[in-house]
Order: structure tokens, then C-alpha cells, then sequence
């Protein structure tokens, strides 16, 4: 079975048991909830094998004959090599009487490991867009990896925010790396600067949204976490539209904007001497009223088209996590344990579902239906924190008659032991959502 039909019989399981009903189901898998009576009534039958489709396994009765297909691959290989598979296409039509599609061929030939001769493609073509005619009605957001500080310091990552109107620098902020901490500070600076735009445009890096292809436990699917990240929650909270960019070109205003700071803003830290990120970041406040006074267009209309900024800003652009109070009205966050006080009356909280506000500055704060409760932070070492110690060793008593040891053996500089997995490594974790709240808790 597919993970997709796993993840519909743990569902359905759960339905026979009588522990989600058949309205939830249907939300959780996306089905009406007729379609998951069918469903049911099909695994109480057969089982969850049931649920694979009854083709599995079948050959389709329109497949190409293994004749045909070795035909096709023969005449790749000798009488037609070097052909691209348009015009393979239509020799094997033309002269020889095969009747295949351009995609049948294209298939074939690349799973028998024959590539297209034409390794060059036309660049695929690209209209201008028009700026927007207000400003606020579109922002361009997106963070720079560069060298900024050169050798002086470390290297950082200017996370900025411009207008698709006007082409002014709204915000920029500096950061060790590209996380969520981080756009929510620029998304903050920006709305209480200017207010609320319309749209944000950005690329599809994991910090905006989760893949949509990932799948999910059903714990996470019954609690209702399928929520996009921090910041989509934010944006989403906030009314701002998030647009992603199909292609670096399509968000060309910060890209370009990039472009410029990567020449001028290097040379002014340069300039100042700038070595650590404070020093870059109040540079890089000094600048910028300079590159929007040289580099600012006027909008086609003058009328901006900011909304104004919500009074809970700080309880909107920080981190949000749901958690469930332990017996002890206790609850974990990260390393962190909080400890509630009693409500009205001495109530205890124990079992409930409350949202933990992580905000900016490190401050926490406990929310239950909306109300904020009294807490506590306990020490690290009440914490569920374990620290596994190593066992001590007990000393051998030194034998009369000791075994001689074996000879180490080195392995050659070439061996695959020594080959680096860095790379791996890199590829293998660079584009995962860091959304969760990285800063110290204070």
C-alpha cells in the first residue's frame, strides 16, 4: 500500500473504532463524507487492503507491445542515433509503420538510458510586468547570502523588504542565517513603519510554507496542526496575501535591489569599519534613507495603500505553539517547564489545550480561550530533560597471562571511509523549515 492509502486506513481505523467521527474523517482526507461511508463499509469487508485500487498489478491493456519496444530501441540505437525525439517520432511513422506518440518514445528512450542529443534549449520567454499603481498594495521580501562584512566578521544574511510601487527600501535586518526570527523582525519593522500592505511576495523557501506533498501523523491531523508555518500563520492573521515566485525573475525588484546593496552597502560597511552584525545593522539604518532618496520612483497613483497597523502586533508577529498542561499543570516548551498557577476558585488546568506566545524580546505568555494565565518558569532542572551520564568504567584486574593485542589496522587514504558526507549533509538540510522559535527564552 501507498503511504497515501496507509495514512486513509489509519483514518478509517479509527472511524470502526469509534474514536473520530465521520465529519472529521472526511476533513482529515479530504473526501465527502458519502465517500468515506464507502470506504468503511470496504475495509469492514476485506480489510485495509481494500483500500488499493483494483488495477494494482495489471498490466494496462493498452500498453505497447515488447515487440514494438524493442523495435523502437533497436532503431534509436542504430539506424536513427543521434534523432531527437520529435523527429524520431516521425521517421519511425513515415518509414518504418510505427504509430507512437512523441511522449511513448520520449519514455522508452530515457528509461532505456538514451538521453536527447540536444542539450541546449531556447530560454524560455518573459514578459516586463508593470509595477504596481499604489503603494502597500505589493511588498518583495527575500534575504541575501553574502559576503557583507567581507574578512572583518562573520558572515550574515540581510533579510529586506521593498516596494513593487515605488522601489523604496522599507526594511532590511541582519542575521547569523535566514530564519523566522528573523523576517518576523523585518515584517514588524515594516508594519509599524508604514502599516499593513495588501500582498507579499516572496520565494518558496520552507519559512513561508510547508510542502504540501509532506506527509503528516495522523496525531498532527486529529489536533488540527496542519496549519501553515510561523510566518504564514502571521501573514494569514495579519490579512496580507502571500504570493510565491515561480523563478528568481519573477520577484526581480529585490533581487535587483540585492544587486545594488551587494556593490554600494559593502563599500559603506567597509568604510565604517563594521565588524560584528550590530555595527552592520545601525550602517545599514544610515544608508538607507540615502538609497531611497536616489533610487525611490513615484507611484502612478499617489494615493499609498497601507492599512493601518492591528494593536496586537506583538501577539501576532511572534512564535505560536500549542500545548497540552501535564497533571501537574506543568507544561514543556523546548528545554524550558512553565508552571501555572491555579485559576478562580483553584481550578487546575491539567489536560487543557493552551497556546504558548513565544515573542520576540523572550518573553512567554500562556493563553487559555483567550485569557492569559498566571505562569511560573521553573528551573532547567525540573525540566523533562534527561542527561543520559556515561556508565563508569570498572577497572580489570591485571592478569597473569595477558592477551596479546591485535595490530590496528589503517585504512588507505583512499578508501570510501574517508570520502566527506559534508555535502550530503548540506544538500540534505538547506531547504528545512526553520520556523521554530530559535532565539534563547530568556
Amino acid at each position: 500500500m501507498s503511504r497515501r492509502e496507509q495514512q486513509r486506513a489509519r483514518v478509517l481505523v479509527q472511524v470502526i473504532e469509534g474514536r473520530v467521527i465521520v465529519s472529521e474523517a472526511a476533513r482529515l482526507l479530504g473526501l465527502s463524507p458519502r465517500h468515506i461511508k464507502r470506504l468503511v463499509a470496504r475495509v469492514r469487508r476485506d480489510g485495509p487492503a481494500a483500500l488499493a485500487h483494483g488495477n494494482r498489478g495489471h498490466s494496462s491493456p493498452r500498453r505497447l507491445p515488447d515487440t514494438v519496444r524493442s523495435r523502437v530501441l533497436l532503431l534509436a540505437r542504430s539506424r536513427y542515433a543521434g534523432v531527437n525525439d520529435h523527429h524520431l517520432t516521425d521517421l519511425l511513422r513515415e518509414h518504418e509503420g510505427l504509430r507512437v506518440s512523441r511522449p511513448t518514445v520520449q519514455r522508452l528512450l530515457r528509461n532505456a538510458g538514451i538521453g536527447s542529443p540536444r542539450t541546449r534549449r531556447a530560454p524560455r520567454h518573459r514578459r516586463r510586468r508593470e509595477r504596481m499603481p499604489q503603494a502597500g498594495l505589493l511588498v518583495q521580501m527575500d534575504g541575501s547570502h553574502h559576503p557583507w562584512l567581507e574578512e572583518r566578521g562573520p558572515r550574515l544574511v540581510l533579510l529586506a523588504a521593498v516596494d513593487d510601487a515605488t522601489g523604496e527600501l522599507l526594511a532590511g535586518i541582519f542575521r547569523p542565517v535566514e530564519d523566522a526570527h528573523g523576517y518576523f523582525l523585518l515584517l514588524r519593522q515594516l508594519i509599524r513603519r508604514y502599516g499593513l500592505p495588501a500582498a507579499a511576495y516572496t520565494d518558496r523557501h520552507g519559512i513561508f510554507h510547508r510542502d504540501p506533498r509532506a506527509r503528516q501523523g495522523l496525531a498532527e491531523q486529529l489536533e488540527g496542526e496542519i496549519a501553515s508555518t510561523q510566518i504564514g500563520r502571521a501573514l494569514q492573521e495579519l490579512g496580507i496575501r502571500w504570493i510565491p515566485a515561480s523563478s528568481p525573475q519573477g520577484k526581480g525588484r529585490v533581487e535587483r535591489l540585492f544587486g545594488t546593496l551587494q556593490d554600494r552597502l559593502v563599500v559603506e560597511l567597509r568604510l565604517a569599519q563594521a565588524s560584528t552584525l550590530a555595527e552592520a545593522q545601525r550602517v545599514f539604518e544610515r544608508f538607507r534613507p540615502r538609497y531611497n532618496a536616489h533610487f525611490t520612483h513615484a507611484p502612478a497613483h499617489p494615493e499609498p495603500a497601507w492599512r493601518p497597523a492591528p494593536p496586537n502586533l506583538a501577539r501576532i508577529c511572534c512564535f505560536k505553539h500549542r500545548r497540552t498542561v501535564a497533571p501537574d499543570n506543568t507544561l514543556q516548551l523546548g528545554d524550558r517547564a512553565l508552571q501555572i498557577h491555579p485559576g478562580r476558585g483553584g481550578r487546575s488546568y491539567a489536560g487543557a489545550r493552551v497556546d504558548v506566545y513565544a515573542h520576540l524580546d523572550g518573553t512567554l505568555a500562556v493563553y487559555y480561550r483567550g485569557q492569559r494565565l498566571r505562569v511560573t518558569r521553573l528551573p532547567r532542572a525540573h525540566g523533562r530533560v534527561w542527561h543520559f551520564q556515561p556508565r563508569p568504567s570498572v577497572p580489570v584486574p591485571a592478569s597473569s597471562d595477558p592477551v596479546p593485542r591485535s595490530k590496528t589496522h589503517t585504512p588507505a587514504p583512499d578508501h570510501p571511509w574517508h570520502r566527506s558526507v559534508t555535502g550530503f549533509r548540506t544538500k540534505r538540510f538547506k531547504n528545512q523549515p526553520s520556523d521554530i522559535f530559535t532565539e534563547p527564552l530568556g
